[in-house]
């Protein structure tokens, strides 16, 4: 397996990938602080997506089985404009949910010229599997990764450590809030959301992953927003 280093959950490095992705300066990384309304409150509007940092644990795999096999037998509704991808690059799943906000605001987000927009472009028809590999072989995003990972505490992790912690995306698309998971076989989708709402709407289920497991604390929470 590819392996990359871990990025780490800080806005301040997320935003150098961000830049390094041709992002532009008016959207940003932001750190939210709670699940609580008035914390919520504090984040810049309007918020194009939502990234959980959640731990790997028996009781988060156990529950991603049950979840994913309950949908496999009920079925479940996701729009063809979702973009989702499958993660097959080690300690890549920052820049996997990094991606999933990105490529599903397109519409709000205009990327420069660069390596973000030449992926998206080149995968746009692709399925999730597809995607994932071509990730695996894309340099341009891997060298901005890498540039991004030297930051902060990530450039003291190996990467060949094999991390427990993990990054997810919730977007809204067409109406409703998805979870965009690689390390899950399909997007979820958590039901009707807007623009609006997408971080109160991402705020509850994030609250039901901390509720799975209250003793644990390896829990982040930051949203792609408008600058400051």
């Amino acid at each position: 397996m590819v392996r990359w280093m871990p990025l780490e959950s800080n806005p301040v490095v997320m935003n150098k990938f961000l830049t390094g992705m041709g992002v532009p300066s008016s959207w940003a990384m932001n750190d939210v602080l709670g699940m609580d309304e008035e914390l919520l409150a504090m984040v810049p509007q309007p918020v194009g997506a939502v990234i959980l940092l959640y731990p790997i644990n028996d009781t988060n795999e156990a529950f991603k089985a049950q979840q994913e096999e309950s949908i496999e037998k009920a079925g479940q509704t996701v729009s063809d404009k979702v973009y989702f991808m499958k993660q097959f690059v080690g300690n890549a799943c920052g820049t996997v949910a990094l991606i999933h906000s990105l490529a599903n605001n397109t519409d709000k987000i205009s990327l420069s010229d660069g390596a973000l927009k030449t992926f998206l472009k080149k995968t746009e028809s692709m399925n999730p599997e597809e995607r994932g590999h071509s990730l695996e072989e894309d340099e341009g995003i891997s060298q901005a990764h890498e540039a991004s990972a030297q930051e902060g505490q990530s450039a003291m992790v190996d990467r060949d450590t094999k991390l427990d912690t993990h990054f997810i995306a919730f977007v809204h698309v067409e109406g409703n809030l998805y979870e965009l998971d690689g390390r899950k076989k399909f997007a979820i989708n958590h039901g009707d959301t807007t623009p609006e709402t997408l971080l109160p709407d991402s705020a509850v289920i994030c609250k039901q992953f901390m509720e799975r497991d209250p003793k644990e604390m390896r829990y982040a929470v930051v949203a792609l927003t408008a600058a400051d």
